[in-house]
């Protein structure tokens, strides 16, 4: 663990945006591993009163359900700041450090492009339901912005921190890829 923090803490420099934006993705991440612990605790609550007290559940269902998806996209920013994505880089390492840098360019604008283009959608799908009132079909009747925020903030700090790798291999920071120089 304190390998991994300094792997990260020597990705930020003494860049404030950098060392910003890590705090945010960590902090994405912390709200993100709650939401799961909060889930798994509701469904454990809910094994109980459905098989112990032979009770319904109303809300419970719903709850983790949406806590799964909202960990998930809290998540990202999360992921992508320590790297613990799936990588396969076999490509990057057959290549010279220009072409490795100019891929990495590539991928890093083209995520950057299709994560802001998510997030451009995700916004306006909370905002149509925030605007609409929208709620949910159940007997709970959640309200479906509460749940549906969860898009364009995952979405939102995801952007910050394909930004802030962008900013770090751009301004030499960080390597492409993560990769040692060759």
């Amino acid at each position: 663990m304190a390998g991994q923090s300094a792997a990260v803490a020597s990705r930020t420099g003494n860049n404030p945006f950098l060392r910003i934006v890590a705090a945010l993705s960590t902090i994405a991440g912390w709200c993100s591993a709650a939401m799961i612990v909060a889930a798994v605790g509701i469904t454990c609550q809910m094994i109980f009163i459905r098989f112990v007290l032979n009770g319904s559940t109303i809300w419970q269902t719903e709850a983790v359900i949406y806590l799964a998806i909202a960990a998930t996209l809290i998540g990202l920013p999360y992921v992508q700041h320590l790297r613990g994505h799936v990588n396969v880089d076999l490509i990057p390492l057959s290549l010279g450090k220009r072409a490795r840098f100019i891929m990495a360019l590539f991928t890093l604008t083209l995520s950057i492009t299709m994560v802001a283009i998510m997030l451009w959608y995700g916004f306006e799908f909370w905002h149509l339901a925030f605007e609409k009132n929208w709620k949910s079909d159940t007997i709970w009747g959640v309200r479906l912005w509460i749940p549906y925020a969860a898009l364009p903030i995952g979405f939102a700090l995801f952007l910050l921190q394909l930004i802030a790798d962008l900013i770090a291999v751009v301004t030499k920071i960080d390597t492409p890829f993560g990769l040692e120089e060759a």
